[in-house]
């Protein structure tokens, strides 16, 4: 049974989507007809909410691990992650039975579902989501256990994030609040059809699992030597095969993929990432 549900907003301070539809929902009420469950509604981030930024110290959508939970880290996101692991968790022994996560990407992934396990759970979940929103895409992160990952939905007894783009960052796109507030019905809607059985018998479904990152190319001196092509940008989630452009370099060169053939790039070009250097993520597409 999912009773116990958490919506949170805000885990990054510059991702508006989230932070507005909860707002909405504070202000005007939780939709009457999700009233068989104990939703909660909570803007993690504050102080970045308030500078619109990501974070203030540190990601605080990287600090759930085991590892930092029991860090006595004074950055501020390290002190807010123990508040609210204790406020939603404890992460593995949890008192909330589903967290969700809600975020913006600057890629154009269109209404994303974060999925952390292939379990019979969160099978379903993808199932239903795929039934009742098929533009959706499901993303499947499940390289690690769930206990080694430091997403903030992990505190909960289960968990996954919403991820809805291209937006870009402090900036509220209409289209795109629209497709975050459909996934978080669709979501709600969900626990409400798991809790009378109804989910079960679901159609299988495509859904993406998550690969492997790719950086941008080097200088020595650290700085890029290339950019993503125009053939590749905002194309998250389309097939990429081997020989097509990847990265236009900037002595006018280009780069090809090399990689496996067919990937699903996503996360293209993300902002976030842009100080890490990524340029985007690999997907392989497996049936649920």
């Amino acid at each position: 049974m999912i009773q116990s549900v958490a919506i949170v907003g805000g885990t990054h301070g510059n991702e508006t989507s989230g932070i507005q539809l909860l707002r909405n929902w504070q202000k005007w009420g939780i939709p009457a007809q999700y009233g068989e469950l104990s939703v909660a509604c909570m803007l993690a981030n504050d102080a970045a909410i308030q500078a619109n930024v990501r974070f203030m110290d540190e990601d605080l959508n990287r600090q759930f691990t085991p590892a930092r939970l029991s860090n006595e880290s004074a950055a501020k996101e390290a002190v807010l992650a123990r508040q609210l692991n204790q406020q939603l968790g404890p992460k593995g022994q949890s008192k909330t039975d589903l967290v969700i996560d809600i975020h913006n990407t600057t890629s154009a992934m269109g209404a994303t579902l974060i999925i952390l396990s292939a379990d019979e759970f969160h099978v379903q979940m993808a199932r239903y989501v795929k039934q009742h929103m098929p533009e959706a895409n499901i993303l499947l992160e499940d390289e690690k256990p769930v206990s080694e990952h430091g997403y903030l939905c992990t505190t909960g007894k289960r968990g996954v994030m919403i991820e809805v783009g291209g937006q870009p960052q402090g900036v509220l796109k209409e289209e795109v609040y629209q497709l975050t507030e459909a996934l978080a019905h669709v979501l709600l809607g969900f626990c409400l059809a798991y809790n009378k059985g109804k989910t079960a018998t679901l159609p299988e479904c495509e859904v993406y699992r998550l690969g492997h990152e790719v950086s941008f190319p080097l200088e020595d001196n650290g700085q890029r030597s290339a950019m993503i092509h125009h053939k590749l940008q905002d194309a998250d989630f389309a097939p990429l095969l081997a020989g097509q452009p990847v990265f236009k370099c900037f002595d006018g060169s280009e780069i090809v993929w090399e990689g496996e053939s067919p990937t699903y790039p996503h996360f293209i070009n993300e902002a976030a990432y842009a100080r890490l250097h990524v340029a985007f993520a690999t997907a392989s597409l497996v049936t649920l």
